[in-house]
């Protein structure tokens, strides 16, 4: 471990004065040759169906003898909506494409936003993992970062506009560009804040120190394309480096305390909710409203998340925060993966 904590010294030594983007919207320091890359392929954060809706009372407000009982039965009524999810939403048979490829890395937070998509519109997709250091995979793109989508044989990149645009595709829309600077659009507004704040916070954590580096590059090597000794090497060298590297991404994004910072943007979500099961569908109290459903900020904000749900840092989110109803439900509303069998 001392040997790796050299290397990493020396490649964020000579790295400082420039930024690299892998994983779309990924920033972190660069470092020179195979090294820079073993930090691109670590560093995983810092880059409608309808139903009816036949509302209907609970509570008769006029029957004071029923009055405690008619609390709890809506009481009970609301308790029992909030497990009600609707299911997922495939697009109608001829708009679905015939054939989708995701390019991606597993620990990826923005490939998992696309995956997050797909999955809650239940298209069928297949997966190329790419090795992030020799990215064979995607030698015929010139676009090097990943994620990386053909949809038909046409390439989509960068995790929104791959959303924007295959959303276009699947409810038969004209393009909309999700950057738009209207500020009254909530969802709009939400899925650029996970671009350019919630994916900032994640990497400070899961690099928080040593231990936590070594759990992050135990799963990013897992479930990764490296050879053997790719695995290895990028285990103990990249923990090392990323821990180091966390530290000045601490600087660049003025946190002090990485688990405050977690702590506060998910219970900045949460209070965005309002109350609601998911961003767009109010649950009015004392009302049947038939069903609930996420949107695309809801999707924006738990693929970024679902990589680091079950490393140390998601299990103290969930455990320290409000957030883990709303990610459970959103477990419940995404289902089964839509991800082909290789």
């Amino acid at each position: 471990m001392r040997r790796a904590s050299t290397l990493a010294s020396s490649v964020l030594s000579r790295t400082i004065t420039s930024t690299l983007h892998d994983c779309s919207g990924l920033s972190t320091t660069s470092a020179p040759t195979i090294n820079h890359r073993f930090l691109r392929a670590a560093l995983f954060g810092t880059t409608t169906s309808t139903g009816s809706s036949n509302t209907r009372r609970v509570f008769n407000p006029l029957s004071t003898s029923l009055g405690v009982a008619g609390a709890l039965v809506s009481v009970y009524t609301v308790a029992s909506l909030s497990q009600e999810v609707l299911a997922k939403e495939p697009p109608p048979a001829e708009l679905v494409p015939k054939e989708v490829v995701l390019y991606q890395y597993e620990a990826c937070p923005f490939c998992n936003k696309v995956k997050a998509y797909l999955d809650y519109y239940d298209i069928p997709y297949k997966v190329v993992e790419v090795n992030p250091i020799s990215k064979k995979e995607i030698k015929w793109s010139d676009y090097k970062k990943v994620p990386i989508l053909l949809v038909d044989g046409e390439q989509l990149v960068d995790s929104s506009a791959i959303i924007d645009k295959l959303g276009n595709k699947i409810h038969g829309k004209e393009i909309v560009d999700s950057e738009s600077d209207k500020d009254d659009d909530e969802e709009k507004k939400w899925r650029r804040w996970v671009d350019n704040h919630l994916v900032h916070v994640l990497s400070p954590n899961i690099y928080r120190n040593t231990s936590e580096a070594l759990e992050s590059f135990e799963y990013i090597t897992n479930n990764g394309n490296f050879s053997f000794t790719e695995r290895i090497t990028v285990k103990y060298a990249g923990a090392a480096a990323m821990y180091f590297v966390s530290k000045n991404l601490k600087k660049k994004y003025n946190i002090t305390d990485e688990r405050a910072a977690l702590y506060e943007a998910v219970e900045t979500w949460v209070d965005a909710l309002n109350g609601r099961e998911f961003l767009d569908i109010f649950m009015l109290f004392l009302y049947d409203s038939g069903g609930s459903k996420p949107n695309l900020a809801d999707l924006a904000v738990f693929g970024v998340l679902r990589p680091i749900r079950y490393l140390r840092s998601g299990r103290d989110m969930v455990e320290q925060t409000r957030i883990g109803y709303w990610y459970t439900r959103m477990e419940n509303a995404l289902g089964e993966s839509s991800r082909m069998k290789a």
